[in-house]
Parts: C-alpha cells; structure tokens; sequence
C-alpha cells in the first residue's frame, strides 16, 4: 500500500499539471489565494467601516462596522481556502465556469484607498534622487502616506 507522501505527491503533481492545461485555473487560484491572505490586508474589515460610518452613522462604525467586516473577511478566507483546493475544478460542470463566488472579485479597499505600487527600488528605480513614489507603508491599517503624491 502507497504511503501517504507518495499520494500527497501524486497529487500535488496532478494538480499542478491540470492547472496548467486548462483556461481559468490559474486565475480561480490566484483569487482563491488573494481570498485567503485576507486577514493580511484586513481590507474587508476596514472598507465595512468606512462604508457603515459614511452611508450609515457614524457612531456605530467601530462596532457594527468592525463586526460586519470581520464576518465578511472571515466568509472571503473561507471561500478563498475553498477555490484554491477546487482550482482545477470548474463551478459549474455544464458551462465549464471559473468565475468567482464570491463578489466583488478583486482584493477590497476602503473606497478612500486606492492602493499604488509600493515604494520601493524594485518596482521603479530613480538613480537620481535613490528612491521613487509610491506607497511607504501600506501594510499598516490606517496609513495613506505617499511619496510624490501629485
């Protein structure tokens, strides 16, 4: 009887090789996995709190805000977590669809963030003056500085 890592191998390698040949894996598991890192950009949870303190009321933005983005961000991981174990399968068998499952598809934002290239030398080098624009901390909740920001 195989043992359980020449399994686990197998099929890793037939994952792999599906996703290669077949249109929308690659971009149900680059979504599935941008779904799950969720909890690393808290984006969710912070745009639920713009919006309820905008469009709802202010004094409730860091309770019913802060909860209804922590379900959302908690919902998003889940179905991240599920699309990138079903990447090579389709949703629906009939229409061959990989589409999303959760909306809106893309990673989420406050709508007052619209997030920029990271400021760093990687991205766009500048010999002249040794560092270019961008953002300098968008990992930290709650920053918007920018350098260059016209």
């Amino acid at each position: 009887m195989p043992s359980m890592k020449v399994l686990l191998s197998v099929f890793v390698i037939a994952f792999l090789a599906v996703g290669c040949s077949v249109p929308g894996t690659e971009r149900k598991f680059g979504r599935g996995l941008a779904n799950a890192t969720e909890f690393a950009r808290l984006g969710e949870i912070r745009r639920s709190m713009e919006q309820t303190a905008v469009l709802k009321n202010p004094d409730t933005a860091y309770t019913a805000g802060f909860f209804h983005g922590l379900n959302r961000s908690l919902a998003r991981t889940g179905v991240g977590i599920y699309e990138m174990a079903t990447a090579p399968l389709p949703n629906d068998w009939t229409t061959k669809d990989y589409g999303p499952i959760f909306r809106p598809e893309g990673t989420v934002y406050p709508d007052s963030y619209k997030p920029h290239w990271i400021a760093d030398e990687f991205v766009s080098p500048d010999a002249a003056l040794g560092f270019a624009g961008g953002d300098v901390m968008p990992f930290v909740p709650g920053s918007r500085f920018r350098i260059f920001d016209n």
